[in-house]
């Protein structure tokens, strides 16, 4: 993996090179997380249908966002200008910051919900809902990891 150094212009990543340089190769395990805590939650049952529905909302934004710009990237959209790096700086921030709040809502919720039943049928959904807190804060991380090092890129640009 490459990464562009702070002492000349970065150079942005068109086609399959996007799979190569960091931190665009961060697109994929961010689509994967992202895609895993969609079918977690979506699959399992919360105590609080706005929960769901924000944790939802957020996968399922952060997911498409990513693949767009995935996409755009692969297909060389932004022509080698610097304002995609801003771009994607300014993508990222409200992706980690949306996930992390998704993933603490659920990690409180999957706690109460844990504490609130014993019953060997409902311990399914309990470490479904495990999974899904696992997952979301794996995606935050890399959120946070991507914005830094997209930072990194737009202050050298």
């Amino acid at each position: 993996l490459t990464m562009s150094s702070a002492t000349s212009a970065p150079s942005l990543p068109s086609g399959l090179g996007v799979l190569t340089t960091f931190p665009d190769v961060l697109f994929i395990p961010e689509i994967i997380f992202g895609g895993l805590v969609w079918i977690l939650v979506a699959s399992s049952k919360v105590p609080s249908p706005m929960l769901q529905g924000w944790v939802m909302f957020v996968s399922v934004f952060c997911f498409v966002m990513s693949t767009i710009l995935l996409c755009l990237y692969i297909c060389g959209v932004h022509g080698g200008s610097s304002s995609w790096v801003t771009l994607v700086s300014g993508c990222d921030k409200p992706q980690a910051l949306f996930y992390l709040s998704a993933a603490v809502l659920e990690a409180y919720f999957t706690y109460a919900f844990g504490l609130s039943s014993a019953s060997p049928s409902v311990m399914t959904i309990y470490q479904e809902n495990i999974a899904a807190v696992v997952f979301a804060f794996l995606a935050t991380l890399l959120y946070v990891i991507h914005k830094l090092y997209s930072l990194l890129r737009w202050k050298s640009s």
